[in-house]
């Protein structure tokens, strides 16, 4: 029999978020990411697009900067999508990191977010 794995729908991560469209902003992700929905975002300094927040990266991504609210797969080029950058609560069982981000790197994040007045729980 075969197995199925569901990853997280859309806006899973959610426990509540401003009203109407506050907490969200429409955003470029950089070329070559293939991201799920709920991961943790950093914002490229010279760019200004986003990709996978990078604790151990220098070029902006090592600052927490939102939360992607749908997959987007931007592989073969920069995509747009959806991102909640401020006043939300969100599970952070549901938040998704990159595999080389540990438990002082997603501390870090957890502190950058509640910065953008999003907070993990």
């Amino acid at each position: 029999m075969t197995t199925l794995t569901e990853t997280l729908h859309a806006g899973a991560f959610l426990v509540s978020e401003g009203n109407g469209s506050i907490s969200r902003e429409r955003i470029t992700v950089v070329s070559g990411q293939d991201l799920q929905a709920g991961a943790v975002l950093g914002k490229v300094t010279a760019s200004g697009k986003y990709a996978a927040y990078d604790n151990g990266a220098s070029d902006g991504t090592q600052a927490a900067a939102g939360i992607l609210f749908a997959s987007v797969d931007a592989s073969g080029g920069d995509a747009h999508g959806v991102a909640v950058v401020r006043l939300a609560e969100v599970a952070k069982a549901a938040l998704v990191f990159g595999s080389g981000q540990d438990a002082t790197a997603k501390t870090a994040a957890y502190a950058d977010l509640a910065a953008l007045t999003i907070i993990a729980r």
